[in-house]
């Protein structure tokens, strides 16, 4: 945990508008790795910045700062973590239209091999305009955006389609689609389960809403493409849920969790047994979820000091250093979950990786300033703020902006 200084502090404010002061802690002595992170393969899914002068407002196409944008990834490498790109924390479908997507993932693509990193980007039907296609041309437009990915030479992220939760009425359609576009497939995907608290428009989505009835088409998914998936990705929020596929799942398939409430003890495992995880088969190998999250973007250099201290053999440090995140990722994913793309981009400005607060879509008004407010307290308290001085100084001029004594 950082130590506070007495002499700074910051304002908070509180739902009735009450102003409160509390002390500003220390930026964590983190440091980045010399070496390959080893212990865990982790992805942080990153967003994109805007032109701050755009008209970074609803429905107007995105205009993305590609400077900044590329340059925060290029922050996530430089910690040892992948980037997990053109994915629901890019704001896809709230905001990032089809060509951004399109020219996101080229770009980061290039800056992935400049970098020497890893990147996964996300692949879906959504630059098909019309809302009802039929399962043939659902398969079409998955494969069009798969080949576009593999000829940038990024990692694909099979995305959970809306296009397939109109279109599929049986669980057969599901196989269908999902056989028919990974057999297309050049190199193995892996396959996102986004629950409802994310897309509301996935319900039922692997044909029904009972959790582990979907699972099992999943499973049947991966049995009957052998080869062609490296992973699952599961969102849904549910750290028993996701246990119980992670214990299923073949031999060479690994469980990267999305779980943003639950985190700690799922990438920790077994290997960390003072951390808060659902019981597991004792005679299973499946000792630990990997990661891809969006709040990995919000805090890259815990997140990496973290997998670090499992590096050494220390789970008691990786606990104490990732453990305090948990609640800031809790409030940054509260409910409408689907907003929290805008508590990443603000603790982004916050640590100095934008200049400005701004969104596509005009998405920073998502969140009210106490909801903010409690990001900051939550941040500084774990660690999470790279530059504390810097944090408080914008976090007070957005407060005086509003009309607040800060």
């Amino acid at each position: 945990m950082p130590t506070t200084t007495a002499t700074t502090t910051f304002t908070l404010l509180g739902a009735d508008g009450t102003l409160t002061s509390a002390p500003l802690a220390e930026a964590p002595a983190y440091t980045r790795p010399t070496t390959p992170l080893r212990s865990r393969v982790a992805y942080a899914a990153a967003h994109v910045v805007p032109v701050t002068s755009a008209d970074n407002t609803p429905g107007q196409p995105a205009q993305v700062d590609w400077d900044a944008t590329l340059d925060f990834r290029r922050h996530v490498y430089s910690w040892g973590l992948g980037v997990a790109d053109a994915m629901d924390t890019a704001q896809r479908n709230m905001g990032l239209d089809a060509a951004a997507t399109r020219e996101l993932i080229s770009r980061s693509a290039q800056v992935a091999r400049e970098e020497g990193g890893s990147v996964v980007v996300g692949v879906n039907t959504d630059h098909v305009e019309a809302e009802l296609i039929s399962l043939g041309e659902i398969i079409d437009a998955y494969k069009e955006q798969l080949h576009f990915t593999e000829e940038q030479g990024a990692g694909p992220v099979l995305m959970a389609s809306r296009h397939l939760a109109r279109a599929a009425s049986t669980r057969a359609d599901y196989l269908r689609v999902y056989g028919a576009v990974l057999q297309s497939a050049t190199t193995p995907v892996v396959l996102h389960w986004l629950g409802t608290a994310f897309d509301p428009a996935l319900a039922g989505y692997f044909g029904s809403e009972d959790q582990t009835e979907a699972a099992d088409v999943l499973l049947r998914v991966i049995a009957e493409n052998p080869g062609k998936v490296a992973g699952v990705k599961m969102s849904l929020l549910d750290a028993a849920a996701e246990v119980s596929v992670r214990e299923r799942l073949p031999e060479g398939v690994r469980m990267f969790t999305g779980d943003d409430f639950n985190y700690v003890g799922l990438i920790g495992g077994a290997d960390v047994p003072d951390a808060a995880q659902p019981a597991r088969d004792a005679a299973s190998d499946r000792r630990h979820s990997d990661a891809l999250l969006g709040a990995f973007a919000a805090i890259t250099p815990v997140a990496s000091a973290a997998i670090q201290a499992l590096d050494a053999g220390d789970p008691a440090a990786y606990l104490s250093i990732l453990g305090p995140t948990e609640e800031l990722s809790r409030q940054v994913f509260a409910a409408p979950t689907f907003y929290y793309k805008t508590g990443v981009a603000f603790l982004s400005w916050l640590n100095g990786h934008q200049t400005a607060f701004q969104m596509v879509g005009g998405l920073h008004s998502a969140r009210s300033l106490p909801h903010l407010s409690r990001i900051v307290e939550l941040a500084n308290a774990s660690g999470a703020l790279e530059r504390p001085e810097l944090a408080a100084d914008r976090w007070h001029g957005l407060l005086r902006l509003n009309g607040l004594d800060a």
